[in-house]
């Protein structure tokens, strides 16, 4: 990080999202593990343990627009005959957050994360960071990189790595595309919902959705 966390955080709230035009569609998020259990969490931007060193969020959560989340909840269900469930990194983002992410990132790593003066499409809710676990183990399955890593083992086609770690990202990417999702390019665990850019940037924190 290139700034002081709290000064960044302060800076962030102040800010102002991107005035949008257009009919959207009315914001539903919901908590993906109340759609379905099975679907494990380990939400990087709740703790330190994430390229910005510092929590950014109030609590371990991930929020879906509904549709996207039941989705999800399909997906798990179907991965189950393959050995796998869905483990999730990151879903719905705050724009705060990713305003914070663009002032924090040197320019030339930029390419990893969201203008906000566009607005993230995690910020509406429909783009979800994820990877599969082992249904007998509970443990993270290898892909060909680690998750937020910044370089070119992240891309979504990417033809290094182990025969095993480039089949279980494409049983993933399958699994994910063949119902509504499609993956970013750059990242194999970003995957983005069918309708994303319907939704309005979200500004709500954690705190604010789980009281309502």
């Amino acid at each position: 990080m290139r700034a002081d966390p709290a000064l960044l955080r302060q800076r962030a709230l102040a800010a102002t999202p991107p005035a949008e035009t257009g009919d959207k569609l009315a914001s539903d998020l919901v908590d993906v593990t109340t759609i379905t259990p099975g679907i494990k969490l380990d939400i990087r931007y709740a703790g330190a343990n994430n390229f910005m060193g510092i929590p950014l969020y109030e609590k371990s959560a991930a929020y879906l627009q509904r549709p996207a989340a039941e989705a999800l909840g399909r997906i798990h269900r179907a991965l189950a005959a393959k050995g796998y469930g869905l483990l999730i990194h990151d879903a719905y983002r705050p724009w705060s957050v990713t305003w914070m992410f663009w002032e924090a990132t040197p320019t030339e790593a930029r390419i990893f994360v969201a203008d906000p003066t566009q607005g993230s499409r995690h910020n509406r809710g429909c783009a979800v960071d994820l990877t599969l676990y082992d249904l007998e183990t509970g443990q993270p399955v290898e892909m060909p990189s680690r998750y937020d890593e910044f370089s070119t083992r992240a891309y979504a086609d990417f033809v290094g790595g182990t025969t095993a770690q480039r089949e279980r990202r494409a049983v993933l990417r399958q699994a994910m595309e063949a119902d509504g999702f499609t993956v970013y390019a750059e990242e194999w665990w970003h995957f983005d919902y069918r309708d994303y850019r319907r939704y309005p940037i979200g500004t709500k924190t954690f705190t604010e959705l789980a009281v309502g």
